[in-house]
């Protein structure tokens, strides 16, 4: 019997955002029959993998911070010898990149890019020696992962990375999964509405005060408009006190991390990307696929790409506050009571289309010989 390739899977731990989403999706979702798949956590103390397939070794490396965690990587990695490393986080791609000398020669590693770096650097949602990290060490991976072209574009114009090294792959999203979910449990929401919706990080790049300043605007026209932000994060306090300073306290609620988010779809009026930059957030996807009517400002060329002239998807002009609460305004009063979209561009994105791009790189990978 001919032996699997291994793979190697890395993120910081489970139950994280987007990115950790993507790759523990991936972990349960590639072939065990092609592949022998092995999960690496590095910053996790325990391997309860919850939910994971039984086939997947999981192995919790119980680093204090991924920067710290180099020689319990390099051992899992020796242990281990992968043909292929698949790393999902840009601070831990670094690492993988930066321990690429000491690694097994005929491992190949493949980086995947989970945000537009420039725009990162540009407001300073980056340390500033940043650029020098993608310039010397993504050229060290055999291929970078990118959620969209324009994506790829920005690495490859702003720093260097030659085109044959991109790749865009489209996040898998578990549309079934997420369609099932929608309406089962009772609903989380009370009062008449509207009804807004955010999910991600409580971080400054995400853009929730300006997404409270915007709903400050949209209660002046709907003063029964409440809006739900669940996630945690650093700015979760300077957020809950812009509430109160605005008088929203007790209509802006923070439910904290929600390992589905599609519970609140039902009775949800609509989805909103508040972000000041993004790469694709699977927040959106994960909307798209509840049918949900999406507002979002133009945080990267991908979304405007994605979304404009769109049925059931609304625009901002620029990324602001004011333009935000335009937006909504302009939604809310075309929008139906409970109305939902088909968003058939999903599709490109569901998991079993989006893993055969995933498999297709990796067979690809394996087939040619390290840079």
């Amino acid at each position: 019997m001919t032996q699997r390739p291994k793979v190697l899977l890395l993120i910081p731990h489970l139950g994280g955002g987007g990115a950790e989403r993507v790759i523990a999706l991936l972990a349960g979702e590639l072939s065990p029959h092609k592949y022998e798949l092995h999960l690496g956590l590095v910053t996790q103390a325990n391997a309860d993998a919850g939910a994971m397939p039984a086939w997947i070794q999981i192995h919790a490396l119980e680093a204090r911070r991924v920067r710290s965690g180099a020689f319990r990587l390099l051992k899992l990695i020796w242990g281990i010898k992968p043909n292929i490393i698949l790393s999902g986080m840009a601070h831990l791609n670094f690492l993988v990149l930066l321990l690429r000398p000491l690694i097994p020669r005929e491992t190949r590693v493949l980086v995947r890019q989970n945000g537009t770096a420039s725009a990162a650097l540009a407001i300073g949602d980056l340390p500033g020696y940043t650029p020098q990290l993608y310039r010397l060490l993504y050229r060290r991976a055999d291929q970078v992962i990118c959620q969209t072209r324009a994506m790829a574009d920005d690495l490859a114009k702003e720093f260097g990375i030659g085109d044959e090294r991109l790749a865009v792959l489209a996040n898998p999203v578990d549309v079934d999964e997420i369609r099932d979910v929608v309406g089962k449990g009772p609903i989380p929401w009370s009062g008449p509405g509207p009804h807004l919706l955010a999910v991600g990080r409580l971080a400054r790049v995400k853009g929730f005060d300006m997404l409270i300043e915007a709903l400050a605007v949209v209660r002046e026209r709907l003063p029964t408009a409440d809006l739900v932000i669940a996630g945690t994060g650093a700015e979760e306090t300077a957020l809950k006190a812009q509430c109160r300073e605005l008088g929203l306290g007790a209509v802006v609620h923070f439910p904290g991390y929600v390992e589905r988010p599609a519970v609140y779809f039902a009775g949800a009026t609509l989805f909103v990307v508040s972000s000041r930059h993004e790469g694709m957030p699977n927040a959106l996807l994960e909307a798209a696929a509840g049918g949900l009517p999406l507002v979002a400002v133009p945080a990267c060329e991908g979304i405007a790409d994605l979304l404009r002239d769109r049925e059931g998807t609304w625009l901002a002009t620029e990324v602001s506050a004011a333009a935000l609460a335009g937006s909504l305004i302009e939604t809310l009063q075309a929008l139906r009571p409970g109305e939902r979209f088909s968003h058939g561009w999903i599709e490109p994105f569901r998991t079993e289309n989006a893993l055969k791009a995933y498999e297709k790189l990796i067979d690809a990978t394996l087939m040619e010989g390290r840079p």
